[in-house]
């Protein structure tokens, strides 16, 4: 959807409602090691999960996408305000009901206590990427399998948990940013940047695995390279510095749509807007602004103001008329008055971001902000909430329709009985619209293809496909 509210799930194919339940085994069963997983919060969790999989089918433990099958049950969780404490918390009540055997890690596991005064019969917690320590604990519960070269076979870019053809590519861990809303720098520490080297092999790797999408993640994805000084390493027998371009560029060379998420607006970002207009990465950035509101901003701990912000948008759309921002907001900060909201109505008026996301304002235990007077009302920020959607609802739907008429390229993410699904360049998974293509069934998951916009609302478009001569 175009406009939404925050929800801090990540979800895929699954058998238990609401919770991403992996099921990824590719050997016959070790009857005694069978692991069953489940992945709440957001894709930078999402990746935490493949990696610990990908380790656990490596040593020949069996997954399993039932409580009842498995010896044991690892539940990765989120922690970042009170609903994704709250769904952490019932998913491992939910777990131990069913199974009785659970492993807890994620970033909830930070507040072990937490969780073991609620749940005391958990076998074990680890906090976030802890990938080392949940296979030490999985060692003390379930007996690891005797290895067998010919059927224990990991593909070598590992388990994932996305469909085959679009896969996030986690690029650094934690974060330097203070933001008194956000407890994330609590939970996985300060920026911690990964080898370039590493990244971009990663990248190769899901390629020639046939990914024809990389979604680029971390908490701060502006910052890559920071905390070691943009040194330079090597990369396919060339030097590489540690940094958000020279990342963009590399990653342009793999042929596959690339896609930014979670962009601090550091000025450096203009340099990435010509990568965009030129084609070598898509014409998408994932910034979240958060609010238009100086003061408000301030006290948020959030850089900038909205007439710098709206300067930069109006010089990236002249160089790539094609960009789409996507961002999110947080209604109902404390101290927000009514005329701060409105300002950032007016912002939203004039920016005319293409994705919009929005939540009101959640005191997470331990974050700064729960300090600051004058809190707003829950009845002012729910109103506030539905004021911000239908304006934004508004630029969704005039966006959407300028597009009946275009032909865009789309990637095609499923066939269900009425037809196909797919998304364009403007369209990330799980958050932003999609493309359908009703009466469409003479393609798969992964393919490529032409489309021609017939029909819009204020979320998804219509579309047909185009001549085979043009599909891509």
């Amino acid at each position: 959807m175009t406009v939404e509210t925050f929800t801090p799930k990540q979800t895929t194919t699954l058998d238990i409602p609401g919770k991403t339940l992996a099921a990824n085994s590719t050997s016959t069963p070790n009857i005694g090691n069978r692991i069953g997983f489940v992945s709440l919060g957001c894709p930078k969790n999402l990746v935490d999960s493949e990696r610990i999989l990908t380790q656990l089918r490596t040593e020949g433990y069996d997954v399993t996408n039932s409580y009842d099958d498995a010896d044991l049950v690892i539940v990765n969780t989120c922690g970042f305000i009170d609903s994704a404490v709250q769904e952490s918390l019932e998913t491992i009540g939910e777990a131990l009901a069913a199974n009785g055997k659970v492993l807890v890690t994620g970033c909830l596991g930070v507040k072990k206590d937490e969780i073991v005064e609620l749940h005391p019969n958990v076998l074990g917690v680890t906090g976030p990427h802890a990938y080392d320590e949940v296979l030490k604990q999985v060692h003390l519960h379930v007996e690891k399998p005797k290895h067998n070269p010919l059927m224990d076979l990991v593909p070598d870019h590992g388990v994932k948990l996305t469909p085959k053809h679009y896969a996030y590519l986690k690029i650094s861990e934690g974060c330097n940013h203070r933001c008194t809303f956000c407890i994330i720098p609590s939970m996985r520490g300060d920026l911690n940047s990964r080898p370039i080297g590493d990244v971009l092999g990663e990248a190769q790797r899901l390629v020639n695995a046939d990914v024809k999408e990389l979604l680029i993640i971390s908490q701060d994805t502006s910052a890559y390279g920071i905390d070691v000084k943009h040194k330079t390493a090597f990369w396919d027998g060339m030097p590489v510095k540690t940094h958000m371009q020279q990342l963009c560029e590399e990653l342009s060379k793999q042929g596959v749509w690339v896609r930014l998420h979670y962009v601090y607006p550091y000025p450096h970002v203009d340099d990435i807007i010509p990568l965009m207009a030129q084609g070598s990465i898509l014409p998408y950035l994932d910034i979240p602004f958060q609010h238009a509101n100086k003061r408000i901003l301030k006290l948020m701990k959030r850089p900038g103001s909205s007439d710098k912000v709206l300067e930069r948008i109006v010089k990236w759309r002249e160089i790539c008329p094609e960009l789409v921002i996507r961002s999110t907001f947080i209604v109902g900060f404390p101290g927000e008055t009514e005329e701060e909201f409105e300002e950032l109505l007016d912002f939203l008026e004039e920016a005319q971001l293409d994705r919009v996301g929005c939540f009101k304002y959640s005191p997470v235990e331990g974050a700064k902000a729960n300090d600051l007077p004058d809190h707003v009302p829950e009845d002012v920020m729910e109103d506030r909430l539905q004021r911000f959607m239908a304006v934004q609802a508004q630029i969704s739907a005039d966006k959407l329709q300028a597009r009946i008429g275009h032909e865009y390229l789309i990637l095609i993410d499923e066939v269900n009985t009425e037809g196909a699904v797919g998304r364009s360049y403007m369209d990330a998974p799980e958050i932003d619209g999609k493309v359908y293509l009703t009466d469409e069934f003479d393609v798969q998951p992964g393919d490529q293809v032409w489309v021609h916009i017939i029909h819009a609302d204020e979320h998804d478009v219509w579309g047909v496909k185009v001549d085979d001569d043009q599909d891509e």
